[in-house]
């Protein structure tokens, strides 16, 4: 690289624009500057907000605990569940919890493999999301199966009763997909954290020894070493290779509960291609929700910028317009069939009993996006966090169309019913939600939310020649200062 082009580039960093691309990370921040900001909310005194906030992820915890317990108790007869309609918020609730849990991966392996820089700012919280959000999930088809005792049949274990699982059922598929998807998001995710772990070690004053010894085990002896950085990076690369695959095949093995069957508004190949969009639409949703509030909270703006939240925009805007495809395809299916029991499942969705659960589903995940064609719309926060709130109810409303539409209404009139929630479903639903902030919280308070060492490696100063040029060995810095305050310079 010659001494002129490092110029231009690193002149471009010190704010010239000699390309379109803005920097990853802003505010002109030294090493130093992105470790203290990151850091500093592991370390400090727990302030009062997140007790507060912790507190109130609590009561939603309790309230799932309590709701649970009490279904146990008295069975799943305390459910909205009737004839026709045998499953109800339990996997309406899976479905969109597993949808939740997809964005994390896709940042994390499909990005990086495509070497998407502008991923280093929002993986590790879309990864860490992305394991509170699987065992939300994993927590529903537990719970419907009525005999819960008896959820090890699902296990590919011998037991003593000599009863092997039922290989050709798509629930036994889900107890595989959804397992293994966990068990490589969760090794990705602790991977990953390993030198940023080390980091907090060698920060950690010696008065403080628990802090130090528990960070140091974890750290896994991590010291920087580039023997230690090779491996790293190795596995790093084999885990989203693996990882990868599996954000596909997770929830299209989740849509295979619906499309193996033979119920109108569930008997259909598009479910595969349709849910996988739906759950990326859903994830970056929520990781949007996500994001907005904790980088204003902890004053991450210089790293997790208007740019990192653009770029999720654009995916959010291109997946909702997948989605939308999808449901416009669905009609087009049941009409092209020619099977009146398809047609009027989708004829019934939109005009029956539960229509307004249909239009609330299509605003929300086809309309509500289309303004994110507008830059400054996708630049303005307060208007994608709104719009990541309606995505989020549009999809849990997808789930709920999907399931309970396509059943209410059987194939003889007689057996018609109307679905209704109780009291126990609404409360573990909001249980739910309890759990996944009670995590991502504690997530938030004692590990570092950005990963460090992959947003040093996108910063200007990770060039091997970013000191090159001006004699003193500093020039590059010298630039970088150039756009600083006077009372600012020399700092970083």
């Amino acid at each position: 690289m010659s001494t002129a082009s490092t110029g231009k580039s690193l002149a471009f960093t010190a704010g010239d624009g000699y390309h379109d691309d803005p920097p990853l990370v802003a505010g002109n921040l030294s090493f130093h500057e992105v470790t203290d900001l990151v850091a500093l909310h592991t370390e400090k005194k727990t302030p009062m907000a997140w007790y507060g906030a912790f507190s109130i992820a609590n009561i939603g915890l309790m309230i799932l605990l309590l709701s649970v317990a009490y279904l146990f108790w008295n069975g799943v007869g305390v459910w909205g569940l009737n004839n026709p309609v045998g499953w109800g918020y339990a996997i309406v609730n899976f479905v969109f919890w597993v949808g939740i849990g997809h964005a994390g991966t896709l940042i994390s392996a499909i990005l990086y493999l495509f070497r998407q820089k502008w991923r280093t700012a929002i993986n590790r919280s879309a990864e860490a999301m992305t394991i509170f959000a699987v065992i939300c999930a994993l927590l529903f088809p537990t719970i419907h199966v009525g005999r819960v005792w008896a959820i090890y049949w699902s296990l590919p274990i011998p037991n003593q009763m000599e009863m092997w699982p039922q290989f050709k059922s798509p629930l036994l598929w889900d107890v595989f997909a959804v397992s293994v998807y966990f068990t490589v998001s969760l090794v990705f995710w602790y991977v990953g954290l390993v030198p940023d772990l080390a980091t907090l070690r060698d920060r950690t004053p010696l008065t403080k020894k628990l802090r130090q010894k528990v960070l140091g085990f974890f750290a896994l002896g991590w010291n920087g070493a580039n023997r230690h950085w090779r491996n790293y990076e190795k596995a790093y690369l084999l885990l989203a290779a693996l990882a990868t695959p599996l954000v596909l095949s997770v929830h299209s093995v989740v849509s295979f509960d619906f499309a193996v069957s033979i119920i109108p508004g569930w008997h259909t190949t598009i479910f595969p291609p349709y849910f996988v969009a739906g759950a990326i639409f859903s994830g970056f949703g929520m990781v949007m929700t996500l994001m907005v509030i904790a980088r204003k909270v902890y004053h991450m703006e210089n790293i997790i910028t208007i740019n990192h939240l653009e770029k999720m925009n654009i995916i959010i805007l291109l997946t909702g317009t997948m989605v939308g495809f999808a449901y416009i395809t669905e009609f087009f299916i049941a009409w092209y069939s020619g099977s009146p029991y398809e047609q009027y499942a989708f004829i019934n969705r939109a005009t029956g009993p539960y229509a307004w659960a249909y239009w609330t589903m299509m605003s929300c995940n086809l309309l509500f996006p289309q303004f994110f064609w507008f830059k400054k719309l996708r630049r303005n926060v307060a208007f994608m966090f709104v719009v990541s709130i309606f995505v989020n109810i549009g999809m849990w409303f997808e789930r709920f169309v999907i399931v309970v539409t396509s059943l209410h209404r059987d194939y003889l009139p007689s057996a018609w019913d109307y679905y209704t929630p109780t009291a126990i479903d609404v409360l573990t639903l909001i249980g739910s939600f309890g759990l996944f902030f009670t995590l991502f919280l504690i997530f938030l308070r004692f590990l570092p939310m950005v990963a460090l060492a992959e947003v040093k490696m996108v910063m200007p100063q990770s060039d091997p020649h970013f000191y090159e040029g001006h004699g003193d060995g500093h020039g590059a810095a010298h630039d970088l200062s150039a756009g600083k305050p006077e009372s600012d310079r020399g700092k970083s």
